[in-house]
């Protein structure tokens, strides 16, 4: 249970892009309607921070393995640092692993996502990203995009993400950077960048960059949290300093989304990449991308109807 109390339709006039409820003021989802994120301060507390920290470098280390987690490393660094969390830059699906994924059960962050998903809550995409330092290379820079790109389910509005910083976010160390507005645009093309070297797999991007749209740097605290549309155009920037800079997040949807068919969309190509990179890891011939997000999907709260 939530403290929201949450109405299951849209506003009938002011608000499209959340649900009536008793816990955001008229200011907040205004904000929301027009920017298409908002950010609460001090929303997890640092006990739960250093228990997620624990478990990443458990993770790292391979003291523990979850079925299903994607570990992303940059292999250039293992002889020097080996088995480490210096090595690792993200932690992806770890739907399976008890710890981390109590992120996504915390009640200050599901009360939060109800006011977007309504009160049947999937978890359906989560990841706890290191952002390795990297002045000279630029290889974790990760180009602006619309996470919608990578999710077969619609309607979008009912779709939400929940990024916590897990230390101080800032221009230096890579922070979200956003452009406020971008949610209420189509899906765009997304790809590779033309950065030579510098690409790394699944961080595809926006083919055609508006770079007339204004660019807002999320400065966070530890425990802030903010939750965005899965249209709004981000990305982060470099890490230039010499720390690592944590982050943990899911993708929250109703279960009573859908699921679409991505065949002659521009979707179609990540659907392809993501099922050869499937069946290379689990040795597979074949797999649907609905199996894929089936076994992403945790129920979180409420009722499993589609989803």
């Amino acid at each position: 249970p939530t403290s929201a109390q949450v109405s299951v339709l849209p506003h009938s006039g002011r608000f499209c892009y959340t649900l009536d409820n008793d816990l955001l003021s008229p200011e907040q989802r205004q904000f929301y309607e027009d920017n298409g994120y908002l950010l609460i301060r001090s929303l997890i507390s640092d006990r739960d921070i250093e228990r997620f920290r624990k478990e990443f470098t458990r993770i790292c280390k391979r003291e523990v393995k979850p079925p299903g987690v994607m570990i992303m490393k940059d292999e250039s660094l293992r002889s020097q640092f080996g088995q480490s969390e210096k090595v690792v830059n993200k932690v992806q699906d770890f739907q399976e692993d008890e710890e981390l994924f109590r992120y996504c059960t915390l009640p200050e962050v599901l009360k939060y996502v109800e006011c977007f998903t309504g009160p049947n809550i999937m978890a359906m995409h989560t990841m706890l990203i290191n952002k390795l330092p990297d002045s000279d290379k630029q290889t974790f820079l990760h180009p602006m995009h619309q996470d919608l790109h990578y999710f077969p389910f619609r309607p979008a509005s009912r779709i939400v993400c929940a990024w916590t910083a897990m230390e101080r976010a800032h221009q230096d160390n890579g922070c979200l950077v956003v452009q406020p507005g971008t949610h209420k645009t189509a899906l765009k093309p997304h790809g590779y960048p033309e950065w030579e070297g510098k690409t790394n797999k699944l961080f595809h991007g926006l083919l055609h960059e508006d770079e007339s749209i204004p660019k807002v740097h999320l400065v966070m605290e530890k425990g802030d949290t903010v939750f965005f549309h899965p249209l709004l155009i981000h990305g982060s920037g470099i890490n230039r300093t010499s720390g690592y800079r944590k982050s943990i997040s899911c993708h929250f949807a109703s279960s009573e989304c859908h699921y679409i068919d991505v065949k002659n969309t521009t979707q179609e190509h990540l659907e392809k990449e993501l099922q050869e990179m499937v069946c290379k890891k689990y040795n597979a011939t074949s797999v649907e991308l609905k199996d894929i997000w089936n076994f992403r999907a945790r129920l979180v709260q409420g009722e499993r109807i589609n989803l």
